[in-house]
This record gives structure tokens, C-alpha cells and sequence, in this order.
């Protein structure tokens, strides 16, 4: 059994939502303890999860809560399927790889798991690791999690594992010197998140494409206050800001938070945007560019240079 706060904490699901739900759809159904506070048994638990890692796929309550476990694991499994097939039909990393990285990380063995991803990093380069390795691992482990087949603190290590792989690869990306001619070609990025968005692997994943493609990166880490962001855009003279946004972040807010940025920033400073946040396939404020997939970089830049070669 786990108290409502243990439930929003597991599952990433909020209070508000599950009492929503729960006279809404009659579900979840929770028992009472002995101070009548709402307690969730492990099946419900486990039903929460596949909700959650549906609703990131885009699914509506309404659509999906009513469903049973059967179901909702079944629509989860095609789901992740048409994405591996849409999203990574070039990968040349085998299915038997993926879950090697995968069994390493749920026995357990950190070392283990860090020579593994750091051979095939330098095997097969930066950008093919971060988009046909990290991506495609990241969306399996979302899986695993809302099966309940890996838990939170495993998920938290994996990240930190890539985090650090990524964060040494972008510093040994090689910068050389360049004249004036060709820095005037180089844009300077500023990367961070709103406040409300803690997650950082989208950010440091962009990071890495950027670099290579001879970006001057500068990352503000993540949660950082708009006018913050602003103000940061001007001191560093930035050309572009690149946000990235999870799907656990409240659609409205970063509508609203983009219109507040946009009428802050200087003209000339693009805003590039990022991540699996409905609210940039639906609703994405008049001039900002949206990066559907990783392999968007690449284009966004070589845009960026060519408008600027014309100016």
C-alpha cells in the first residue's frame, strides 16, 4: 500500500489527478488506512504507470483511464513499436544491445554498464550514440517503468550514467580556431529549461548534436527563471535560446511561458524548442521553431547559417 503523495511521487501522476480520476472514471479506488487517508494497493499502482507513460504518448484520460491493464499494456507495447519504427528505422543498434543495457542496469551493475555505453560511443561516434543509442534507451526504459519492471532509483541512475558519458564527449569535441568570417557562422546557443521543467538528458542530448555541428554552446542547466533567461540571452549575446520541454510539464505553461520569453528577447534572438510536450505539436506560439525529432538539428542550424550568410 502507498499513501496518495507516495503514488504522485512513483508514478508522476498528480494528487489533484488521481481524485479527479477517481470521481471521474472510479478509478483509482483507494482503501483507507486508520486515519482514513487514501491508500493504493500495488495493482492500481501498476495501472498508474502505464496510464502515465500513455498520456506522454499523447492519449486522453477520458480514452485510456476506463481501459483494463490488459488493454492499456497492449495499446503501451503498439505505441512503442510505431515509434521505434517512425522515429529509428535507420538504427543500426540491435535489439539484443538495447536489452543488454537494459539487464545491466536491473542487476545492478553500474560498471559494467559504463564500459558497455562508453565502447559503443566511441565505436560509432557522438551523434549516431545520441540518437541511435541514448533515444531509442530512454523511450525502452520509459516502458520498463510504466510495466513496473524497473524502479525509480534505477531509472535515476541510467540518467546519471548518460549525463556524464555526454557531458565528457561534449567537452572533448574539438573547437580549434576559427577566423572571423567563420565565427560570424557560428551561432551562440544558450540551453536551459523554465523553471517548472527539471529534466535535463533532452537539454544535454541537443547540447551534443549542437557542438558538432560547430555550435557556441552555453548551457544554464535547467529551471531557470524567464526573465533570468533573458537577461542571460543578452550577457552572452546569444543568437538562438533552445528550451526543452518533458511531457510532464503543464501544457499552459509553456504556452505562457514562451509568449512571456518572446516578448523579452531582442529581435534577431530565435527560439528553438524541443522534447515530448504535447503543447509544441498543438499549440506552439507564432515564430517559435519547433525540433520535432533530434535530426532536426542539423537542418535548424544550417538554416540559421544561410539566413545569416544572406544578412
Amino acid at each position: 500500500m502507498l499513501s496518495i503523495a507516495a503514488v504522485e511521487r512513483d508514478t508522476g501522476i498528480a494528487k489533484d489527478t488521481l481524485r479527479v480520476w477517481e470521481r471521474r472514471y472510479d478509478f483509482p479506488i483507494p482503501l483507507r488506512d486508520k486515519n482514513d487517508d487514501r491508500v493504493y494497493p500495488a495493482d492500481q499502482i501498476e495501472k498508474l504507470r502505464v496510464l502515465k507513460r500513455l498520456l506522454d504518448l499523447g492519449f486522453r484520460p477520458g480514452r485510456i483511464v476506463p481501459l483494463p491493464i490488459e488493454a492499456l499494456k497492449e495499446l503501451s507495447a503498439k505505441s512503442n513499436q510505431t515509434a521505434e519504427v517512425t522515429t529509428h528505422s535507420l538504427s543500426m543498434i540491435s535489439q539484443e544491445e538495447m536489452d543488454r543495457y537494459l539487464d545491466l542496469l536491473r542487476s545492478h551493475q553500474t560498471e559494467a554498464l559504463r564500459l558497455a555505453l562508453s565502447t559503443t560511443l566511441m565505436k560509432i561516434g557522438l551523434d549516431r550514440f545520441v540518437i541511435e543509442v541514448v533515444a531509442p534507451l530512454i523511450r525502452n526504459i520509459g516502458e520498463y517503468w510504466a510495466n513496473g519492471k524497473l524502479e525509480i532509483h534505477e531509472e535515476h541512475l541510467f540518467t546519471e550514467q548518460i549525463k556524464h558519458l555526454l557531458r565528457t564527449a561534449i567537452n572533448s569535441v574539438p573547437r580549434g580556431h576559427i577566423g572571423q568570417n567563420e565565427e560570424s557562422s557560428r551561432p551562440r546557443i544558450l540551453l536551459t529549461t523554465f523553471p517548472q521543467e527539471p529534466h535535463s538528458l533532452g537539454l544535454l542530448m541537443a547540447e551534443a548534436l549542437m557542438a558538432l555541428e560547430g555550435c557556441s554552446c552555453v548551457s544554464l542547466g535547467t529551471q531557470t527563471p524567464i526573465l533570468e533567461i533573458a537577461q542571460a540571452a543578452r550577457a552572452q549575446k546569444a543568437d538562438v535560446i533552445a528550451l526543452s520541454f518533458s511531457s510532464q510539464m503543464n501544457q499552459n505553461q509553456v504556452v505562457d511561458g514562451l509568449n512571456e520569453l518572446k516578448s523579452k528577447l531582442a529581435p534577431g534572438v530565435e527560439l528553438w524548442v524541443g522534447g515530448e510536450n504535447q503543447a509544441l505539436r498543438k499549440r506552439t506560439p507564432e515564430g517559435v521553431k519547433v525540433m520535432a525529432a533530434l535530426q532536426d538539428i542539423s537542418a535548424n542550424v544550417k538554416g540559421w547559417r544561410t539566413k545569416r550568410s544572406a544578412n
